[in-house]
């Protein structure tokens, strides 16, 4: 299976418990890798901000010397979005309906994290 097709079964397998309406990988630089997300004319520039807001983050708790965060959650009364790093070259990046269970979608996050990781090494 190529990588392309591995990333979209990562995406559509998050979705699956249900909470998340949008999902992309992009790189650590902000070039969108995959998007599973209705709002493709959106997706570059969700990615090439998702990776300035995680960059600014990781940036902040260096210099506080508490090391690099595992995500971050921006929360609005529309959903969230949920950022995390999937290795050294790549972010997911979720995003969820309002009401949508966190615990739930950040364990399922971590998971896809690590296959993206996998995939993408």
């Amino acid at each position: 299976m190529n990588t392309s097709r591995l990333l979209e079964k990562i995406l559509d397998d998050l979705k699956l418990p249900g909470g998340i309406d949008a999902s992309i990988v992009a790189s650590r630089d902000g070039l969108l890798i995959y998007s599973n997300t209705v709002l493709k004319e959106h997706a570059q520039t969700f990615a090439a901000m998702s990776a300035t807001m995680l960059g600014a983050a990781e940036t902040a708790t260096l210099e506080l010397r508490k090391g690099i965060p595992e995500r971050i959650i921006v929360e609005s009364v529309n959903g969230k979005i949920i950022a995390t790093g999937a290795g050294p070259k790549a972010l997911l990046v979720v995003l969820t309906e309002p009401n949508a269970s966190l615990g739930l979608i950040l364990i399922e996050v971590a998971k896809a994290s690590e296959k993206i990781r996998e995939v993408l090494g």
